[in-house]
Formats: structure tokens, C-alpha cells, sequence
């Protein structure tokens, strides 16, 4: 474990950067300061980039304009692999046609609809429609009532043997710098010992999400995972991951874990990133 002052002494080191997003590139409060910075010198020096995230609230061509509306425009949907992508293979491959109900907002669906799939609000769930449903997704924390929601999905999965995925494995993100909310993996995670059946999980830590972003490099290029670095805020998810994968891995302190958290988290959990920088924000004068 080396603690790295610069974090342009990492993409020195790289060809390949994979980011986590929130914590990383941004916060609450919108992008971390200077990151934009980064983004510069990875375009001059020729550097690949990819945002690897848990977040299947969106589109990744919605998830782009959401950084060009902060004025970070160098993230584009290409560059974006989301756990959602994941889900909608899983999807197209188990799920050929039907109902699928969802926990989430509406944009979120847009896994479901692109497969000519038919998303169902867990709301509109009811015993008269619960036959024709295929598959429960867990896709985002929002876009419907909590406590009505998480019942409806319990008695769902109690009464039908279908697929109940998780495509947002996170169980908790930071809203200001002290205090977290409950995420839609914590829901999942919940609604899952209360059945007693396993769910299936998409996203970090799990491995297939390092591989389905490394098989996309392969299609165009050789690569090597000595040439990729991981860079994320959290341990359990970002680090695990990335050090489950093979990859080098560089745990941020501008997000879930902070600097005075650090040392007693890697400690306690035992997950040990190759490296520690305060943030994943190129310095000015180092250009």
C-alpha cells in the first residue's frame, strides 16, 4: 500500500483507468473540485478511461448528459459501463419475453424497455397481474414508496419461483459528508433474507462487472490487466473488486472513506488497496 500525493502519478503508471463515479468524479454536492483536470490530462496523454458503476438508475446516454450539465463533457456514453448494462445481457439471454417488475424510477426501466421487455412499477403489482411477471429487478432507491414497495416485492417473491435481480448492489451512499442514506441493495439485501432466497447480483465487487469492461477492450485492442488501475471511494465494492479481478486498485479519500477512517477500515476489513490519494484530481502545477 503506497500513498500517493499526485494522482497523476497514477495515470503515468496506467494505460487503462477505470473510475467509480460517486465519491470519485462526484459528490452531493456535484463534481469534485478540479476533476475536470484529470480528464484533460488523460486526453493528452492519450489515456483510456472508463466509468465503472453500480448505477443502473439511468441510461448511460443519461448518465453522460448528467456530467455535461456539471460541464464535464469528456464523459461520453461510450465511455460508461453500468451495472444496468450487465442486467439488461442477463435479461436478453434468461428473460426472452414478458412482464418485468421493477423497484425504481421510471428512467430506470429503460433496461427493461429496450429488450421490448414490459416494465411493471412494483406499485402496480397486484394479484391479478402477478402470473404474467417474469422477473423482479432491484434497480434504484427511488421513484416509489418505500414501505408499500418492499412489501409488494416480499409477498411477489413468496408466492413466485422467478429471478429477483439486484442490479445496484450498493447498500448505503453518502448525502453530505457525515451522513449516508439507505440504497436499493440494502433494500435488496433486506427483502432477501426476509424470503430466504438468493438473489442474483449485478455490479462491484462482483467480478463480472471488471470482465464484461475488459472484454469490451479486448474487442478493439490487446491489453493486459498489469496495464489497468482501479480507482474508487469504497473498500467493500471499488477496492474488492478491482483486487478480486487482478487489477491494481487506488482507494480516494473524497468519498465514502475518509482520511480519518482509513487506516482503522483497511485494518478491520482487510481489503488493501495498491495504493491511497486524497482525490483523483490531477494537479495544476504538475502538467
Amino acid at each position: 500500500m503506497i500513498q500517493i500525493d499526485n494522482f497523476k502519478t497514477i495515470i503515468d503508471k496506467y494505460n487503462v483507468i477505470f473510475f467509480d463515479a460517486f465519491g470519485v468524479i462526484k459528490n452531493y454536492q456535484g463534481l469534485v473540485p478540479g476533476i475536470e483536470k484529470t480528464f484533460e490530462y488523460l486526453k493528452e496523454q492519450n489515456k483510456e478511461y472508463y466509468i465503472v458503476t453500480n448505477d443502473a438508475s439511468r441510461s448511460p446516454v443519461q448518465l453522460a448528459s448528467s456530467y455535461h450539465k456539471m460541464g464535464l463533457h469528456a464523459i461520453t456514453p461510450d465511455r460508461i459501463i453500468s451495472s444496468g448494462m450487465l442486467t439488461k445481457e442477463y435479461l436478453y439471454l434468461k428473460v426472452p419475453e414478458g412482464v418485468v417488475a421493477y423497484l425504481g424510477t421510471e428512467d430506470s426501466a429503460h433496461y427493461i424497455e429496450s429488450l421490448g421487455l414490459h416494465p411493471m412499477p412494483i406499485s402496480d403489482v397486484n394479484e391479478s397481474n402477478m402470473d404474467q411477471i417474469k422477473a423482479l429487478l432491484f434497480l434504484d432507491d427511488e421513484g416509489f414508496d418505500w414501505q408499500t414497495g418492499v412489501n409488494i416485492a416480499v409477498n411477489l417473491l413468496r408466492k413466485r419461483t422467478i429471478p429477483a435481480i439486484v442490479a445496484n448492489t450498493d447498500h448505503a451512499y453518502p448525502v453530505t459528508i457525515h451522513d449516508l442514506s439507505v440504497a436499493i441493495g440494502g433494500l435488496a439485501m433486506m427483502v432477501e433474507t426476509i424470503v430466504g432466497k438468493k438473489f442474483i447480483r449485478f455490479g462491484k465487487p462482483d467480478s463480472q462487472m471488471f470482465m464484461f469492461a475488459y472484454d469490451l477492450i479486448r474487442e478493439y485492442r490487446p491489453i493486459s490487466k498489469k496495464e489497468i488501475v482501479m480507482v474508487g471511494d469504497t473498500l467493500h465494492t471499488d477496492i474488492l473488486g478491482g483486487n478480486k479481478f487482478g487489477l491494481d486498485t487506488v482507494l480516494v479519500l473524497s468519498g465514502n472513506t475518509l482520511p480519518q477512517d482509513v487506516d482503522t477500515r483497511i485494518t478491520s476489513t482487510g481489503i488493501v488497496p495498491t495504493y491511497i490519494c486524497e482525490t483523483a484530481v490531477v494537479e495544476k502545477d504538475m502538467f
